[in-house]
């Protein structure tokens, strides 16, 4: 028996090729995920400027290698001018600023298809740029939000796609709420390789007075 089980053996290596025998034994080896490069003078394709209303320009390292559909929807959305003047309708403090929604309700997305998951290893760090989702892994489309501080339980289960860096002070100034009294918006959202100015900053409303008869009276002595 034990020739015949040899026998056996040898007729089935000689139906396996050799690279294919190689391929079985050699594990595949593990992606490897590119650093953030946190120089903003480099890589201009791969950077999103977010020009908010607190006044401060806020820079997102994109990263391909991590999630390249994702980085290309944001792209694509940023180049149609789609997240200008869209307001960051979740804002808890101590984790997250949510915007990309243009209902400012946090139901509303593009008119383009929600996407596959690009879920990666790569940890939710203070300023880490990940995508929001509904309750299916696969419906991401074009919300996303920036950590406050570092939240590790989001690992793997939300499409982390790029890093702020530069201007995190003013992601720590954008006002709190759900959705908050006077929430604070992107006035321009732009690739640093399309070279945008930076937009005039909008004029503060006046808080309206009411005039009433007694305004108009000339003061007593």
């Amino acid at each position: 028996m034990f020739k015949r089980l040899l026998a056996a053996g040898a007729l089935a290596a000689l139906t396996v090729s050799p690279v294919a025998a190689q391929d079985a034994e050699t594990p595949a080896a593990p992606k490897v995920y590119s650093k953030v490069n946190f120089n903003a003078q480099e890589d201009l394709e791969n950077i999103l400027l977010l020009d908010l209303s607190n006044g401060q320009r806020v820079g997102i390292r994109l990263m391909p290698d991590w999630a390249p559909s994702h980085i290309e929807r944001v792209k694509t959305l940023t180049r149609q001018g789609f997240y200008d003047g869209v307001i960051f309708h979740r804002v808890i403090d101590g984790f997250m600023a949510q915007t990309g929604d243009p209902t400012g309700t946090g139901q509303g997305g593009s008119t383009l298809p929600d996407m596959t998951a690009e879920f990666n290893p790569i940890p939710h760090l203070r300023g880490t740029v990940s995508m929001a989702r509904a309750q299916s892994e696969d419906s991401a489309n074009s919300q996303f939000f920036i950590v406050f501080y570092p939240r590790f339980s989001l690992d793997k289960t939300y499409t982390n796609f790029g890093r702020v860096i530069s201007g995190m002070a003013g992601v720590d100034a954008i006002t709190r709420g759900e959705p908050p009294a006077n929430p604070t918006r992107i006035l321009q959202a732009s690739i640093a390789a399309d070279n945008k100015p930076v937009p005039a900053p909008q004029p503060v409303a006046e808080e309206e007075v009411e005039i009433t008869a007694d305004m108009l009276s000339a003061p007593s002595n």
